[in-house]
């Protein structure tokens, strides 16, 4: 078993599906640049990475546009898109099980702070959690490895050995290693195990149920 004290969750792919209102709401910002998007399909690669960074690659927008298209996808997200959201099943019953086990709990999205603490109420999973840390609204602190960061600094944490990120897409895994942190890997999520592996995720996981395998207090609860 693994020695680990402190747990780092990425949100969206990891504890909630949020594809819906990720999806939708990179539609309608498209739609008000005058870009047509129908099949919500071809937005999943929105779900995860920073959006600046998706719209630049996909789009190739310059700063203007960018900033345009951060405006829309805010206004509708705000307003709906963040409630079009599912919690995986079985994620609540995980995270009492860590809480209670002395697992210490934080999260590390790319999603601004503001909202990610939104979701997290809206969902009754807030009081998990020692640290919510995202994105700033004005662009600052996206990369992942800049998040994780600063949560080392708000918990003060000093061995990061004992301490693992858990995420679905390449950039969570990424931004570990640049913390020189172990990291998990999630194939329910939206990155494929080829994506993870080659990232250098530490262990990868198909299911919520295997992380009893990783995390020795709950592996008999």
């Amino acid at each position: 078993m693994n020695n680990y004290e402190v747990i780092l969750f990425d949100l969206d792919g990891t504890l909630t599906d949020p594809k819906e209102g990720i999806t939708k709401s990179v539609q309608y910002a498209l739609g008000k640049m005058d870009i047509t998007e129908n099949n919500l399909d071809n937005l999943i690669p929105f779900i995860g990475p920073p959006l600046q960074v998706t719209f630049k690659e996909i789009f190739q927008f310059n700063e203007q546009q960018l900033e345009e298209a951060l405006q829309f996808y805010r206004q509708r997200f705000i307003e709906k898109g963040m409630y079009e959201n599912e919690v995986y099943e079985g994620i609540p019953e995980l995270l009492h099980q860590l809480k209670n086990a002395g697992y210490q709990l934080a999260i590390a999205t790319s999603k601004p702070t503001v909202f990610a603490e939104q979701i997290l109420h809206h969902f009754k999973l807030h009081h998990y959690f020692d640290c919510i840390m995202g994105s700033e609204l004005d662009g600052t602190r996206t990369s992942k490895g800049a998040v994780i960061e600063e949560i080392i600094k708000q918990l003060k944490l000093e061995n990061i050995a004992q301490c693992v990120m858990i995420g679905d897409r390449s950039h969570d895994i990424i931004g570990a290693n640049e913390n020189d942190m172990p990291s998990i890997g999630v194939t329910f999520g939206y990155g494929s195990r080829q994506e993870l592996e080659k990232a250098g995720a530490t262990h990868i996981i198909d299911s919520v149920s295997e992380f009893k395998n990783l995390f020795s207090r709950i592996s008999h609860t």
